[in-house]
């Protein structure tokens, strides 16, 4: 019921592609110990650019046809921001803090910067109209919002703040590769943000578990090489390709396959669940065919949310997207179980399992 790929499974901490027979002889790490966090997602909000780029638009500039991308991706339409990324991850945060007090601490749960220095959240907050408000960034690149949620959270469980402001504001659009048409198919740009405060008494609300694994043998499989010491913009070695997203697809697909699956049994395991107890899962939205194989972990298909039809990928803010289009449509209900995945360059892979 576990097993996504039938050709595959995990014996004794070893892949193997059938019994007996090791293909994979990493170590595993060990599950590390967990407890639950008395904290809930008090609210969420997105943001989608007015501007809608249709995969009939897209498929002459990439050399496919539209029936390829809307086929290979899923991907039907997605937004195009004119806006920088501050503008649209205020734009989601007013949306998840309503007309409720401001937050004591923001993170800004993003890969796209809007300079290197100082850091996004400052220009999140300013546009905010906020002062006085610490605030810095979690940069985990498609894992962002989930590694963010998970650091708010554990703050808020220590008493450190009250009400946290997670956001997720991505423009990847401008870094696509139009010569990689498998990726230059997939990006869009929005917005996302939750709110973070303590469960109080008498609620269910919590946050289960948490788990994350990377392995940096897949470092190269994904990248944007540009601004950093590798590829300083200063240096004339530098190319303008340096500063478009790559990635090796099929690489990545097969490495980062059984680690999800791993991490999907782990942490259900632990928590004594069954795939058919989670009543929504928020998976990564990486493309639709990618989509297409959550529920053979035994997931109720419609269960799974999919919003990648309209918005692409719109890489970290895609699984808060995801969830604030859930909460929105009245599916998500307080003390649901609800199971948020991700996966991200590095290679890592990540779960958050929810009490709503």
């Amino acid at each position: 019921m576990f097993n996504l790929f039938r050709d595959s499974h995990d014996v004794g901490g070893v892949v193997v592609d059938r019994p007996g027979v090791a293909t994979d002889l990493e170590p595993r790490v060990a599950p590390s110990s967990h407890r639950a966090l008395r904290v809930k997602v008090a609210s969420t909000g997105f943001y989608a650019p007015p501007r809608v780029e249709t995969a009939a638009e897209l498929a002459p500039r990439i050399g496919r046809s539209e029936e390829w991308i809307v086929t290979s991706t899923g991907v039907q339409e997605r937004r195009i921001s004119e806006e920088p990324v501050e503008v649209m991850g205020a734009h989601a945060a007013r949306a998840a803090l309503g007309s409720g007090r401001p937050p004591d601490l923001i993170i800004n749960a993003s890969t796209s910067a809007r300079q290197l220095i100082p850091d996004t959240s400052v220009f999140i907050q300013d546009q905010l109209g906020f002062e006085g408000i610490p605030s810095y960034s979690v940069h985990a690149t498609c894992l962002s919002f989930l590694v963010g949620l998970h650091n708010a959270a554990a703050l808020v469980a220590a008493g450190a703040y009250h009400r946290v402001l997670v956001v997720s504001a991505e423009a990847g659009s401008v870094a696509r590769n139009l010569a990689e048409p498998e990726s230059a198919a997939l990006l869009g740009d929005g917005a996302a943000a939750a709110v973070l405060e303590p469960t109080p008494e008498g609620e269910a609300s919590e946050i289960l578990d948490f788990l994350m694994t990377t392995w940096p043998k897949g470092a190269s499989l994904t990248e944007l090489r540009g601004a950093g010491q590798r590829c300083h913009p200063n240096d004339a070695r530098t190319r303008p390709e340096d500063n478009l997203f790559r990635m090796d697809g099929p690489s990545v697909y097969k490495m980062a396959r059984r680690r999800v699956v791993g991490l999907v049994q782990a942490l259900l395991s632990r928590n004594g669940l069954r795939p058919d107890e989670v009543d929504w899962v928020v998976p990564p939205q990486a493309s639709g065919p990618a989509l297409e194989l959550v529920p053979r972990l035994g997931f109720r298909a419609e269960r799974v949310v999919n919003i990648i039809r309209h918005y692409g990928n719109c890489v970290a803010a895609s699984v808060p997207m995801a969830l604030a289009h859930a909460a929105a449509a009245g599916h998500l209900q307080r003390g649901n179980r609800v199971l948020l995945l991700g996966s991200g360059a590095g290679l890592s892979v990540a779960g958050a399992l929810l009490r709503w």
